[in-house]
């Protein structure tokens, strides 16, 4: 994709090295702004091993504008071509290569958000908590759009009939392409919701759909980081589906308030 400039926004596809292959970053900038904007990466969903750019392009552009800020989408790798951990080890360089050049995109390299739907949502909180462990660039604010957290997929809604365009034995064998092996379930990197190491993770927005069979472990990680002493926020939606929350217009509105509060100036100043 060439440089475009959409509604105020510079649109730009970008090639990098990533964990096992090349991979496409997606860049949206406002193109009319006179101070540093933060850097917010964001996932698009397909539940591992589907999902394009594309369609993380209604939620990049909603927040990019409306935050404002620097927003990266990331073409991550996908199972079972590339099975754990090559989707959240692009999402890590995809980290790096957007903090590294923050200052050449008159963005602020300090304010840094991360956000993902679906499998994106796992990966977000992932890259999140490799941020963390590796030292490098600070995460100070996620937001997670109906995540898929649990691949052993027992923390189920049992008195909902769920949703019909999301299917459970699809998404399990989704999970098995994306973690072909035991032991690959249970990584933290991998199944956040088994984690025993939530502390020092970023503020969270979870947002979870009251219709979804799978709300269930998105609200229990929103406990689970809440005991860890992360300061989260939950929020179910009742008109929309697990398929379409990435293109609701609340949610939308609240992940973009979110962010406009945890990555203000005043707000990093006060906890750096």
């Amino acid at each position: 994709m060439a440089k475009l400039t959409e509604l105020g926004l510079c649109v730009e596809d970008v090639a990098i090295t990533g964990h096992a292959q090349p991979i496409i970053l997606r860049s949206y900038r406002p193109s009319h702004s006179g101070s540093a904007l933060p850097l917010i990466i964001y996932f698009h969903g397909g539940s591992f091993t589907g999902g394009t750019l594309d369609d993380g392009d209604v939620a990049a552009k909603a927040i990019a504008r409306g935050t404002p800020a620097w927003v990266v989408s990331v073409g991550y790798s996908l199972a079972p071509e590339y099975p754990f951990p090559h989707a959240p080890e692009d999402g890590w360089r995809a980290l790096l290569w957007a903090w590294t050049c923050a200052r050449d995109q008159r963005a602020d390299p300090r304010r840094i958000g991360i956000a993902g739907h679906d499998a994106g949502g796992n990966l977000a909180t992932s890259v999140a908590a490799m941020a963390r462990d590796r030292h490098t660039a600070h995460i100070s604010a996620q937001a997670l759009l109906a995540p898929l957290l649990d691949p052993s997929m027992t923390r189920l809604a049992e008195d909902l009939e769920g949703d019909a365009h999301f299917d459970l034995g699809t998404c399990a064998s989704c999970y098995r392409a994306y973690l072909p092996t035991a032991m690959q379930r249970l990584h933290p990197y991998a199944a956040p919701l088994e984690s025993r190491r939530l502390s020092g993770l970023p503020s969270a927005l979870i947002a979870s759909v009251h219709g979804d069979k799978l709300h269930v472990e998105a609200e229990r990680y929103a406990s689970e980081l809440i005991a860890a002493g992360v300061n989260t926020e939950v929020i179910r939606y009742r008109d929309t589906t697990r398929r379409e929350i990435a293109g609701h217009p609340a949610a939308l509105e609240d992940v973009i308030g979110f962010f406009q509060k945890r990555l203000s100036k005043r707000h990093s100043r006060r906890v750096s």
